[in-house]
């Protein structure tokens, strides 16, 4: 079973997928992956190329935003516009998830859409610590 955490009814995130995972994600209900991870990070993993014909396949939105270490502030501005204009929900996914909350998160904070301790909450309750990447 794929580690899908939910963060809110609109945003879910997720370690490395693997191709058998996008399926589920359909079956769960999701309409949008977007892949934060570069591709070639680790031997083995699919490449976003390959995620996303699965993802097409199965009648999903894929967008590939390739996070290498924090996320820069063109890559916050298009995790919001894919979470503000793709269909929703949206399952995120890198290598253990935290790039693509912290991304996430950074897109709410910066466009005030969620207070910055909300967030914070959020992620714990994901199982991530996002209190150094929002300033606290």
């Amino acid at each position: 079973m794929p580690d899908f955490r939910r963060v809110t009814d609109d945003f879910t995130t997720a370690p490395q997928i693997a191709i058998a995972d996008v399926a589920e994600a359909a079956r769960q209900g999701f309409k949008t992956i977007v892949s934060n991870r570069p591709d070639g990070e680790e031997p083995g993993q699919p490449t976003a190329a390959e995620v996303e014909a699965a993802a097409k396949a199965v009648g999903l939105a894929f967008f590939h935003i390739p996070v290498r270490g924090g996320p820069t502030p063109d890559q916050v501005e298009q995790m919001k516009a894919v979470i503000d204009e793709a269909p929703g929900p949206v399952l995120a996914f890198c290598r253990s998830g935290t790039r693509s909350i912290t991304t996430w998160a950074l897109s709410q904070a910066a466009s005030g859409a969620r207070p910055r301790d909300d967030l914070i909450g959020l992620g714990r309750g994901a199982g991530y610590d996002l209190s150094g990447a929002l300033g606290g």
